[in-house]
């Protein structure tokens, strides 16, 4: 236990914990990304919206082995838990090279950082409030901007990225997204001590592509809802 303690209190420590939550997040991420993808896939023989069938097996996954929603809530608090350890240790580590240098340059020059790398902590800071927001809006229904109906996801989906500025929102904050994980990506890589000037082109290069295709993923399904370009939701919806 006292191991895992200076382990955590080291800045080698810290860094190795923000890269493995962060990789907790970004498979989280995909994952979601996927489910979202899943409005585009149209309905079932039924006339069911395949991702109002994927949002239900969400919630009764593991049964009857266990309990209704249980599996999913499991997920959601391994997630909120890699979510607090992930913010807070990149807050003491941000303390930590702000002590290290009480003084500021009068003249910074950057010379190899890039504009993600140097926005990281500012660009996790309002994700976290667009992570607050967004889950307000769709799954607490806290924030009505347009009604949400329970287990309707496309026909949710329908009705609130019918409004520009949410899928404005929505673009811009999957832009920051972007940003963080082609850092974080490259990071991560350094962290775990898997970059080498050999392949350091080719793993940046792997950071990009997949903050790329999360970002083009995530911002495809709210701009065809806006433009009006998928079909109207099942009746019974909103």
């Amino acid at each position: 236990m006292s191991r895992i303690i200076r382990l955590y209190r080291s800045t080698l420590g810290k860094k190795a914990i923000v890269a493995v939550t962060g990789i907790v997040l970004f498979g989280f991420v995909i994952l979601h990304m996927i489910g979202n993808l899943k409005a585009l896939t149209g309905n079932d023989a039924g006339g069911v919206p395949h991702v109002d069938t994927y949002a239900h097996f969400l919630r009764t996954m593991g049964e009857p082995v266990l309990p209704h929603g249980f599996a999913l809530w499991a997920v959601r608090v391994i997630l909120l838990a890699a979510l607090v350890v992930h913010v807070l240790t990149t807050l003491q580590l941000a303390r930590r090279n702000r002590a290290a240098r009480p003084v500021r340059y009068r003249r910074h020059v950057c010379v190899e950082s890039t504009v993600a790398a140097r926005s990281m902590l500012i660009s996790g800071l309002l994700l976290l409030l667009f992570v607050v927001i967004h889950l307000l809006q769709f799954t607490t229904g806290t924030i009505q901007i347009r009604p949400i109906v329970p287990e309707k996801v496309y026909a949710n989906l329908y009705e609130n990225f019918a409004v520009w500025y949410v899928v404005v929102l929505y673009v811009l904050a999957m832009g920051l997204l972007g940003f963080h994980l082609f850092h974080g990506g490259w990071s991560l890589f350094q962290t775990l001590g898997y970059d080498n000037p050999d392949r350091n082109r080719g793993l940046r290069i792997f950071a990009a592509s997949a903050a790329l295709i999360v970002f083009l993923g995530f911002c495809v399904v709210p701009v065809l809802f806006v433009l009006g370009a998928m079909p109207k939701p099942p009746a019974g919806g909103p």
